[in-house]
């Protein structure tokens, strides 16, 4: 897992720039640059939307992933450990739980992730996460200046899911296609949408609660490919 663990360390690495980054800014600068994030994060969100190849599955997958979140209460769990963490440290700002929510589903909901963690469990090298660890470096210096501490969390449900992907991969095999990973990552846009309209502040929806609609979408994706053939 080469390939996951030098993505990680290029978020860190990011992630402390921006943070020095937002501690020497104005206030008024951190606020545009922040909601510069909330129009890219909605813009690419939407982009991702658009891969979709089967739209009811996407549909499906959100109203069962709300249904899920909602029952468990997952934002507002998310919000209480965030809380715990604010009190203990004077790093962890009101936007803990948007930095890594967003951070973690612009870096993990691409298809350059998954491909880059099934490449290099099927033994053909780490040059696609290498890759992407060059860009998501970068883009943490953004995020973090914008959305604190969280981004650089993100690095725990990244190396999880990578990781997750690159493994199963390695015992598996190639066991996701192209439709699969456009349908993931149209289901995650949907959810960056919302993060990004949130961080702008035009809504407060509650996507952590959604999340589990990234599950949904790959059971209903594999069943309709069972289907169909």
């Amino acid at each position: 897992m080469t390939g996951t663990l030098v993505n990680v360390a290029a978020i860190i690495v990011g992630g402390v720039i921006g943070l020095t980054f937002k501690k020497n800014l104005p206030e008024k600068i951190v606020k545009v640059v922040f909601q510069g994030v909330g129009l890219l994060t909605v813009c690419i969100g939407v982009s991702m939307f658009l891969k979709t190849e089967n739209l009811i599955l996407v549909v499906l997958s959100i109203l069962f992933g709300g249904i899920v979140g909602g029952s468990l209460q997952i934002d507002k769990r998310i919000q209480y450990f965030s809380l715990k963490l604010r009190k203990k440290s004077s790093l962890v700002g009101e936007t803990f739980s948007e930095g890594i929510t967003t951070a973690f589903l612009l870096y993990c909901m691409g298809a350059l992730a998954i491909l880059g963690a099934i490449d290099e469990g099927l033994g053909h090298g780490s040059e696609l996460l290498l890759t992407k660890s060059v860009l998501d470096g970068f883009s943490s210096i953004a995020l973090a200046s914008a959305l604190g501490v969280g981004v650089i969390f993100s690095i725990v449900p990244l190396f999880l899911y990578q990781g997750g992907i690159t493994l199963m991969a390695s015992h598996m095999g190639a066991f996701i296609n192209e439709s699969i990973i456009n349908d993931l990552s149209a289901t995650g846009g949907i959810l960056l949408c919302g993060l990004g309209l949130n961080i702008l502040k035009v809504t407060k929806i509650k996507v952590i609660d959604l999340i589990p609609s990234l599950l949904f979408i790959l059971i209903f994706a594999y069943i309709y490919i069972w289907l169909i053939n």
